[in-house]
């Protein structure tokens, strides 16, 4: 009959259930909320199951032939050993543990000194309490549900809770020394390794996070093909046989199923500046009468920048000047495709292959104007790929069970359309956004 791909954002639970030849055969959503107070961010693991059985009984869970669960990279909660929650979930973006990531790069400065971020899932793990608990992600917590026991998690989503992707193990020693016991920690598996089956014998198979689901989405799993993901945030995910190594630590690398490394990053700007410089404006309209302005906006999101350099201190600012709303509107976008760029020259300067294409997901792929600026500021082809979904991104992983996913995205995944670059690559003025990023020391 199918696959089934389900995504856990942040602000929904999606479905899409999909055939061999990567027809949509039906989709489903149901919204979610969560609750935000200061640096803290939680959500209720309950209410994703709710979610999922409901959009599961939209699309049809019966009969298909495997479903795959993608999930925020490093959202995760503490349950106790018969899987029950006993913790809110803490959320990908969820800052209260700052302080503590110093502790744990000095529990292994050789691992962690440029790779750990304050907001990953360890720093927060840290000031839990562990005795007869486990540390469960999102997508994990749902897999259980499904198969109705506790399930191994994957390497895509163990990766901000600390496991060592080049030894393929959790770090005991560096783990023994923060005082984290092991046996709270769940076995870790390939992507695609089936998990086990719900009741009505329907394997379920372990995902990925939702970057590299939509990039499985966007068919960008050989070198050189590159996904870049907009909406709230950026994220660009590519592909690399060899690990790149980022001294800086903007860079990180999920494991590639079919061997390799998905290199890639998420930084703090985007198109959520444009809900809060622009609220109650008609952003389809803006888009449509968008042009070049001779102006740009660091469109940070929040204070703090994680990629393409990391920059706590890092603030959003204006150069030139915008007298209304539209001009308002095309600094931010040009803001956001001069972070890209600068983005791929960062990691073309670490080994990465150079950009060839570009394939563009996530919410921001309905603003046409934007897509084009992208093209022409890069100065490569971008792709639109026909279903930039991450839960279709789940159903091609589902669907090749855990062998040549490249080759079952090369056969499921269609490009709907093309835009070359037009030769408007803002050459001048991008110079001087990144200099300007360069006075404020930003780049270190």
């Amino acid at each position: 009959m199918g696959w089934i791909g389900l995504d856990l954002g942040t602000q929904s639970v999606r479905a899409v259930l999909a055939d061999a030849k990567g027809h949509v055969l039906s989709r489903a959503t149901r919204p979610l909320t969560s609750h935000r107070d200061g640096v803290r961010h939680e959500q209720d693991p309950q209410a994703w199951l709710t979610a999922v059985d409901a959009v599961l009984a939209e699309v049809g869970s019966t009969g298909v032939d495997g479903v795959a669960i993608c999930s925020t990279s490093g959202t995760f909660l503490l349950t106790d050993r018969a899987g029950r929650p006993v913790t809110p979930a803490l959320m990908y973006d969820d800052a209260r543990a700052t302080a503590r990531r110093d502790h744990i790069v000095d529990a292994d400065p050789e691992r962690w000194a440029t790779s750990m971020q304050p907001t990953w899932a360890l720093p927060k793990i840290l000031d839990l309490d562990l005795t007869d608990r486990h540390v469960v992600h999102s997508a994990d917590f749902v897999a259980a549900h499904l198969v109705g026991h506790p399930v191994a998690t994957d390497t895509s989503h163990a990766l901000k809770t600390g496991y060592d992707l080049i030894a393929d193990a959790w770090p005991t020693a560096a783990f023994d020394k923060l005082g984290l016991p092991l046996t709270a920690f769940p076995e870790v598996v390939r992507p695609g390794t089936e998990l086990g089956r719900t009741p009505d014998g329907v394997p379920v198979y372990a995902g990925m996070t939702d970057g590299c689901a939509a990039q499985i989405a966007a068919g960008a799993l050989a070198p050189g093909a590159w996904n870049s993901v907009l909406g709230t945030t950026l994220v660009l995910k590519g592909v690399s046989t060899e690990l790149l190594t980022d001294p800086t630590g903007a860079v990180y690398s999920h494991r590639h199923p079919d061997g390799g490394w998905l290199p890639g990053g998420a930084s703090s700007t985007g198109a959520g500046v444009l809900t809060e410089l622009l609220p109650g404006a008609d952003l389809d309209a803006l888009d449509r009468a968008a042009h070049p302005v001779d102006a740009v906006i660091y469109p940070i999101t929040k204070t703090g920048e994680r990629f393409p350099f990391v920059a706590p201190q890092a603030e959003r600012f204006t150069l030139g000047s915008t007298n209304d709303d539209l001009q308002t509107y095309a600094a931010v976008l040009q803001g956001v495709a001069f972070v890209e760029r600068l983005a791929f020259e960062h990691l073309e300067t670490l080994g990465a292959d150079p950009v060839r294409s570009v394939s563009l997901t996530g919410g921001a792929t309905q603003a046409g104007y934007w897509n084009q600026l992208r093209a022409d500021v890069l100065g490569v082809p971008v792709e639109l790929p026909a279903i930039p979904d991450p839960a279709y991104g789940m159903a091609v992983l589902a669907a090749s069970g855990g062998t040549d996913l490249t080759g079952t995205a090369r056969r499921m995944v269609r490009v709907d359309h093309v835009l070359e670059p037009r030769g408007e690559r803002l050459d001048d003025l991008y110079g001087e956004f990144v200099a300007e990023l360069d006075r404020r020391g930003y780049r270190g």
